[in-house]
């Protein structure tokens, strides 16, 4: 009876690494495929030559942080992909039965936005992990993030910063109060939900999300955190065009 055990149990190892390198494999053809066809530097290319290309200098400090502290606080760390994030997805996925927590850094989503399609597959996440350490060999951290700030959607048909600034708030960057950068900051996670256009009680929902986490992270302390919120009070939406 052990031996019989021994033996299947063997067996379902080898299916099981099987399947990891199937997936590896069909992962990194998804990878080579997307670079075959257009290049990294070309696509980058492209993506600074957009109307209303956002630089990095550009952006109120607040903000960049507030990013960093909701999408990955260890973007500054990791060479492209974040294991400790992963794995805690990982285990989050399998109590969930779902794959609803992908543990992606901001090279990763910056591959996912100029590459691949929203759709929540394995082959694709592993065709990003490949797209990320390519990225990381080629830009610094600074590019990268401005990048990925340039190709995020922020609603309502805005497609980079500048836009959704003088869309939702009728400034400029350099107009944005704090209370207004952590408001947008926490937009592009779900523009759909999180538009202030859409709902705004939920999109400062996300936003107290988005300043808990800048405080857990020593962006932000209490007593600042408390200042900008109450810039909000009473806070509307400007009209816009």
């Amino acid at each position: 009876m052990k031996k019989f055990v021994g033996i299947t149990m063997s067996f379902l190892c080898i299916i099981i690494i099987a399947i990891i390198f199937k997936y590896i494999f069909e992962g990194y053809n998804m990878y080579k495929d997307a670079i075959e066809t257009l290049s990294i530097e070309e696509k980058i290319q492209s993506i600074k030559e957009k109307e209303n290309y956002t630089k990095i200098e550009e952006i109120p400090q607040i903000y960049i942080n507030a990013v960093i502290s909701v999408e990955d606080h260890r973007f500054y760390s990791h060479s492209g992909i974040d294991v400790i994030a992963i794995c805690r997805a990982v285990v989050n996925d399998i109590k969930a039965l779902d794959f609803a927590e992908g543990g992606s850094t901001i090279t990763q989503q910056l591959s996912k936005n100029i590459y691949f399609t929203q759709e929540k597959k394995i082959t694709r996440k592993i065709a990003e992990v490949f797209m990320a350490f390519d990225i990381e060999s080629k830009y610094d951290k600074k590019d990268i993030l401005e990048f990925y700030l340039n190709t995020s959607y922020y609603g309502d048909g805005y497609y980079t910063l500048k836009e959704a600034c003088r869309g939702y708030f009728n400034k400029e960057l350099n107009e944005m109060s704090d209370y207004e950068c952590l408001l947008l900051a926490g937009v592009p996670n779900a523009p759909s939900v999180y538009a202030p256009t859409k709902n705004l009680d939920l999109t400062k929902q996300r936003q107290k999300q988005v300043i808990n986490k800048m405080i857990e992270y020593g962006y932000l302390n209490k007593e600042e955190a408390e200042n900008i919120l109450k810039q909000g009070e009473n806070y509307i939406i400007p009209e816009y065009n």
